[in-house]
C-alpha cells in the first residue's frame, strides 16, 4: 500500500509540474523559461537515487527537513516532472501555428489560448510519452527504500534478511511491480483511445 500511495500522490503532482515547466519553457519570458530549463536540466541529469539522497540527507544540513515518505514523494515529483515536461514542451511546439492565429483572431488572450486551444491538443499528443514516464515511476519507486521508506522493495529486503529466501521473495515483489505497471499500461491505453479524435489520429 505504501508503494501505491507513493505513486498515487506523486503522479498527479509530477504531471502538473511537467505542464507548468513545459508551458514556461515555451511561453514564459526569458527569466521563467531559463528557470524552467535549469530545473529540467538538473533533475533529468541527476539519477533518481541521488535526488532522493540529496533531499533526505543533504537538505537537513541547511535546515530543511522532510520525513522519508515526503522526501521520496518530492524526489519522484521533481524527477518525473522534469522528464514529462520534455514531452509536453515538444508537443506544445508541434501544434500548428495556425491554431494560435485562430485563437487570437477570436479575441482570446494568451492564457486563454494556451489553456483552451494549445494544451488540449498538446496533452493528447503527449499522453503516450507521459504514460511511459509514469510506468517508469512505478518501477523506480523501489528506490524509496534507500531513504527508509518501507515500501514493497524495502519490505522484501527485510523479509529476505530474516528468511533468506531471495528467489521467492524478490520474484514475488517483481511480479507485483509488473502487475501494477500492467494496470497502468492498460489504463493509459484506454485513456488514449478515449481522447483519440476519429479521422485525425490513427486507431491503435
Amino acid at each position: 500500500m505504501v508503494t501505491v500511495e507513493l505513486i498515487v500522490v506523486s503522479v498527479p503532482i509530477g504531471t502538473a509540474l511537467a505542464i507548468v515547466l513545459g508551458v514556461a519553457r515555451v511561453y514564459g519570458n526569458r527569466a521563467f523559461s531559463l528557470a524552467a530549463t535549469c530545473v529540467v536540466g538538473v533533475f533529468r541529469g541527476f539519477p533518481a537515487i541521488v535526488t532522493l539522497l540529496i533531499i533526505f540527507f543533504a537538505l537537513p544540513e541547511v535546515g530543511v527537513y522532510f520525513s522519508p515518505y515526503w522526501s521520496a514523494v518530492l524526489g519522484f515529483v521533481l524527477v518525473t516532472g522534469a522528464y514529462q515536461s520534455e514531452y509536453v514542451r515538444g508537443c506544445i511546439q508541434s501544434v500548428s501555428a495556425g491554431q494560435s492565429l485562430a485563437a487570437r483572431a477570436l479575441g482570446m488572450t494568451r492564457p486563454q489560448e494556451v489553456i483552451y486551444v494549445i494544451l488540449p491538443q498538446a496533452l493528447r499528443a503527449a499522453l503516450p510519452g507521459i504514460s511511459n514516464e509514469i510506468i517508469y515511476l512505478v518501477l523506480y519507486s523501489s528506490l524509496a527504500s534507500y531513504i527508509g521508506v518501507q515500501e514493497m522493495f524495502g519490505v522484501a529486503r527485510t523479509f529476505n534478511s530474516l528468511n533468506f529466501r531471495p528467489i521467492e521473495i524478490f520474484f514475488t515483489a517483481g511480479l507485483v511491480y509488473a502487475a501494477i505497471a500492467t494496470v497502468c499500461f492498460v489504463g493509459f491505453r484506454l485513456l488514449e483511445r478515449r481522447v483519440r479524435i476519429p479521422g485525425v489520429e490513427a486507431a491503435r
